[in-house]
C-alpha cells in the first residue's frame, strides 16, 4: 500500500472540507471521492458563478456550502485550505478540533521521491524551470509543479523513488506548512503580497517555512547578496550564491566567471556572458539553479542548459518587431523589484507599460529606475497613479501617460514608439484588477501586439 492509499484510507470515517471549487482543486476532490471520502466544498461563489464546475462537483456527490458565508460553517474533521484563504480565517475551526492541511502539505507527506522546493520574491519561476531543465538533461524523470505548471498530487501514483519533484512554492502555499523539501532554495525576499500578509515579517515567516522542518541531511540554498536571506539560519546544510564575495561552499561570480566551490575547492563553471537569457538577474537565477542541482547534475549538464535555455514565457519574452519597434512581454513582473530587473536588462531607454492590481506594496523604489531606464512611462490599472507619482517624485522623470484601460495603454505605447524603440510590458503589479493572472495578462498583451 502506498503512502497516499494509506492516507486516504485513514479518512474513511472522517468528514473532509475542501475550500475552493476551482479547477486546481478538482483533482483533489476527485481523488477524495474516488476513495469514498465524504467531501464538503466551500466556495464564496454561488452555483451560477461556478458554471460547469458546479455540475461536475454535483455529479461527484459532494456537499456544498456556497456564497458569502462559505467559511462560517467550517467544522469538518479535516479541512484542505486553498492558498488564497489566509489561515487566520480558519482559526475558529482549528480551535474546535479541525485538522487544517492543504493539497501541497499532503503531497509533501506522500511523495515517494526527493523534493526540491524553490521560493522567493523574484526569480523563482525562472530558477525552478532551469533546475527542472538541468535535471532532465542529467537523465532524471522530473515532476515540475506547485505554483508553476499542474498540481502534483494527482501524479503521485506515477512517481518512483528514483524520480525528482521540483516545486515552486508561493508564500500562500507555505503558510502553516509542516514539511520541508530535501533541498530548499530562497532566491531573495523583498516586500510583496502585503494585501494578503499583515506585514513584511509575516511574509518572511511564510517564506522561511520552506526550510524550517529540514533535517541534518537536507540542504538550504541562500542568496548572500540579498539583505534578508543573508540573515537566515539553516536547519540543514547551507550552500550559498553570491556575485560579490568568494565562497568556500557555494556558487559565486568573480571577474565575469562563475565558480562552484565545495569544501574550499573551487572550479570554473562558465563565463556569465555565455548564459543565453539576458539580464543580470538571470545570472543570479542561473547561479541559484547551479547550486540547487549539485549532487544530481554535472557541470556539463548545467552549461548545456545555460547556453540554450531561451527563458520562461512572460519573462522578458520577445513578442515581435514591427516597423523597427521591438515588443517584450514581462507580465510575470508583479512587483517593483521584478520590473527593476527587467529595465536593467536593456542598454537603451524603453517605453514602459506598468500598473495593475494593488498589493499595497511601496513603489517609491521604482522612481529612480524609471528615470534612468525609461523614455516614456505609460501607467495603467489600479496602481497606475502610484507608479506615476513615484516617477514624478524624482529628478529627470520621463514623459508620463496615465491611461486606465490596459488595451488603450498598449495601443498608446505602440503609437508613441519610433523605429529602434523597445516597448516593454513590465507591470510591477499583479494582474487581478483586470485579469485572472499574469499569464492571461501576458497572453492578452501578445494578442494585442500581434494585431497592431
Amino acid at each position: 500500500m502506498t503512502a497516499l492509499e494509506q492516507y486516504l484510507g485513514g479518512l474513511s470515517d472522517k468528514r473532509v472540507g475542501v475550500i475552493g471549487a476551482g479547477v486546481s482543486n478538482m483533482p483533489l476532490i476527485r481523488m477524495l471521492r474516488a476513495a469514498g471520502v465524504r467531501v464538503t466544498v466551500h466556495d464564496k461563489k454561488e452555483p451560477t458563478e461556478l458554471g460547469d464546475g458546479y455540475a461536475t462537483l454535483a455529479t461527484l456527490g459532494v456537499d456544498f456550502v456556497l456564497g458569502p458565508h462559505y467559511l462560517d460553517a467550517l467544522d469538518e474533521d479535516v479541512i484542505f485550505r486553498t492558498p488564497g484563504v489566509h489561515p487566520r480565517f480558519l482559526e475558529k475551526a482549528r480551535a474546535n478540533g479541525s485538522e487544517i492541511t492543504s493539497e501541497m502539505e499532503l503531497f509533501f507527506a506522500v511523495c515517494p521521491c526527493p523534493i526540491i522546493g524553490i521560493t522567493g520574491s523574484d526569480g523563482k519561476t525562472t530558477t525552478t524551470t532551469l533546475v527542472s531543465e538541468i535535471l532532465k538533461h542529467a537523465g532524471y524523470t522530473v515532476h515540475l509543479g506547485g505554483n508553476i505548471g499542474t498540481p502534483l498530487l494527482p501524479r503521485v501514483d506515477t512517481m518512483t523513488e528514483n524520480d525528482l519533484a521540483v516545486v515552486e512554492l508561493s508564500s500562500f502555499q507555505l503558510m502553516g506548512m509542516k514539511h520541508s523539501p530535501h533541498i530548499a532554495a530562497i532566491t531573495n525576499l523583498t516586500p510583496n503580497h502585503l494585501d494578503y500578509h499583515k506585514d513584511f515579517d509575516e511574509y518572511v515567516q511564510a517564506k522561511t517555512a520552506i526550510y524550517r522542518n529540514q533535517g541534518e541531511n537536507d540542504k538550504l540554498i541562500l542568496n548572500l547578496d540579498d539583505e534578508v536571506t543573508r540573515s537566515l539560519k539553516a536547519s540543514g546544510n547551507l550552500f550559498c550564491t553570491s556575485k560579490t564575495q568568494e565562497l568556500a561552499n557555494g556558487v559565486f561570480l568573480k571577474d565575469g566567471m562563475i565558480y562552484i566551490a565545495d569544501g574550499g575547492v573551487r572550479r570554473e563553471l562558465m563565463p556569465a556572458s555565455d548564459i543565453r537569457i539576458p539580464g543580470a538577474h538571470n545570472v543570479y537565477n542561473m547561479m541559484m539553479a547551479a547550486a540547487v542541482v549539485q549532487g544530481y547534475a554535472s557541470d556539463d549538464d548545467i552549461r548545456a542548459v545555460a547556453t540554450t535555455f531561451g527563458g520562461v514565457e512572460h519573462r522578458i519574452e520577445f513578442v515581435r518587431e514591427k516597423d523597427g519597434v521591438k515588443f517584450y512581454n514581462d507580465s510575470i513582473a508583479s512587483s517593483p523589484s521584478r520590473t527593476i530587473a527587467g529595465l536593467r536588462s536593456f542598454s537603451e531607454k524603453v517605453i514602459l507599460i506598468a500598473g495593475g492590481y494593488d498589493k499595497h506594496i511601496p513603489y517609491d523604489v521604482l522612481g529612480p529606475e524609471i528615470a534612468a531606464h525609461v523614455r516614456l512611462l505609460v501607467c495603467t490599472g489600479a496602481t497606475g497613479p502610484k507608479i506615476a507619482a513615484a516617477a514624478r517624485a524624482v529628478p529627470d522623470a520621463p514623459e508620463i501617460l496615465e491611461i486606465p484601460d490596459f488595451y488603450e495603454a498598449v495601443h498608446a505605447a505602440a503609437q508613441q514608439a519610433k523605429p529602434g524603440d523597445i516597448v516593454l510590458l513590465s507591470p510591477a503589479s499583479a494582474a487581478f484588477d483586470r485579469f485572472k493572472n499574469f499569464m492571461v495578462r501576458g497572453a492578452e498583451f501578445k494578442k494585442t501586439v500581434m494585431a497592431l
